[in-house]
């Protein structure tokens, strides 16, 4: 296994790290954000405090982030857009899809404060958070998939983070911690875009390698992905926000679990496993969270996995292959057990990082972080099931850009 750069969010940190996984050293706990992390984040807020924002004292384990209070709301924009994060050039690029065509929205890209490292959208299709360096941001999307700054520009929230979810019922953002200990909850003001915040601790056995964080379609549960320290399963109560004592999926040395997607009706978990033992796995979900393996998991599939996407109707699964450049597709089996797709694996970009299903369910789109192109966007094909065939593609701005994440409206 060839080891790649591990900078940012997304990026397989150099050579897989031999460790014997061991079950969870501790149940999730719950601690008041205040003067405590790290002298980065500390840094954060006082420069958050520096343009005029206070942090106001809230219920027990909360405090309230005024967010962009007074000063602006979120869009309402019903169209289909993806929306690309690029690192090098500290930039989002907007897209809207078409009938196999994506066109760059007004104005895009967007220049931002930091170089992001994960962005994800409401499910109402009216706020895109983006993260990087040591805060969150929003924006409003707008008529015709434009955006505009939320809070005038300053952060929303202060944290490093690796990867971002928002549960299904919108009133939820979840950040994935770079620090490896960390998970940040917070509930969105939909009016504004605002967060208040509380932040639960956890403690895994293993090398702790912060990857992927996601929210099952039902709402019950969130899944994370700790690299070579395996995954966390926490039981979820949407209606409170309170995350339980997390199961804990351990891995064998050399292996890292780097990317997550969860069937439409929260029936199986698929992740994106490279080195020993790698492929794309398959769970089947269980009572209170439970995993079972499917039988023939993981299967087979390119080299470096690094992301997956299940196709709307739940019938095929798409898996990234950062190393080779290609993009390996299965069909789902009515017991979870997964064949590959008619031409798979099918080529895309240089170090293909990103994957994610469009607004219409027809296309698949793919971000390569070293370009080559940078966006590529697939349509299924008409006469062999679930088959991709490139349609289009296009720059995210002027390359390198470097694309390490991508959101598309739901």
């Amino acid at each position: 296994m060839r080891p790649v750069e591990a900078g940012m969010a997304g990026i397989i940190e150099d050579g897989q790290r031999e460790a014997r996984l061991r079950s969870v050293a501790g149940a999730a706990r719950r601690e008041r954000v205040g003067e405590k992390g790290s002298a980065a984040r500390q840094q954060a807020r006082r420069a958050v405090a520096a343009v005029g924002l206070v942090f106001a004292a809230g219920c027990s384990g909360f405090f309230v982030y005024p967010g962009s209070t007074g000063t602006g709301t979120g869009g309402s924009a019903t169209g289909d857009y993806v929306y690309v994060a690029n690192a090098t050039t500290s930039t989002v690029s907007g897209f809207s899809v078409g009938t196999g065509t994506l066109t760059a929205v007004a104005n895009s890209p967007y220049a931002l404060p930091v170089s992001p490292t994960a962005i994800a959208i409401t499910p109402a299709n009216s706020i895109v958070y983006v993260a990087g360096g040591t805060a969150i941001y929003a924006y409003a999307i707008e008529s015709g998939g434009v955006l505009s700054a939320l809070n005038s520009g300053s952060p929303v929230a202060a944290a490093t983070v690796v990867a971002l979810d928002v549960s299904p019922d919108g009133q939820w953002l979840f950040a994935l911690d770079q620090n490896g200990s960390t998970i940040e909850e917070y509930q969105i003001n939909s009016s504004t875009g605002g967060l208040t915040s509380q932040t639960t601790s956890y403690a895994a056995g293993g090398t702790v390698v912060p990857r992927a964080i996601k929210v099952s379609p039902n709402g019950q549960f969130v899944f994370v992905a700790l690299g070579t320290a395996g995954d966390l399963i926490y039981p979820f109560n949407t209606a409170s926000g309170g995350l339980s004592s997390p199961l804990q999926l351990s891995q064998q040395a050399g292996t890292s679990d780097n990317a997550l997607a969860i069937s439409a009706g929260s029936t199986y978990l698929f992740i994106a496993r490279s080195g020993t033992g790698g492929g794309l796995a398959v769970y089947s979900i269980g009572l209170g969270g439970a995993l079972s393996e499917v039988t023939g998991s993981p299967f087979a599939a390119g080299t470096q996995p690094f992301s997956v996407a299940v196709n709307k109707a739940g019938t095929d699964v798409y898996l990234a292959n950062q190393l080779d450049g290609t993009i390996s597709g299965f069909s789902i089996g009515s017991n979870g057990a997964l064949t590959a797709l008619t031409g798979s694996p099918y080529s895309s970009g240089s170090a293909v990082t990103a994957l994610a299903i469009d607004n219409s369910g027809n296309y698949l789109l793919a971000a390569a972080r070293n370009g080559a192109p940078d966006l590529s966007l697939y349509s299924f094909d008409p006469s062999t099931a679930g088959k991709l065939d490139f349609t289009a593609s296009t720059a995210t701005g002027t390359d390198p850009t470097l694309p390490v994440a991508l959101a598309t409206t739901h």
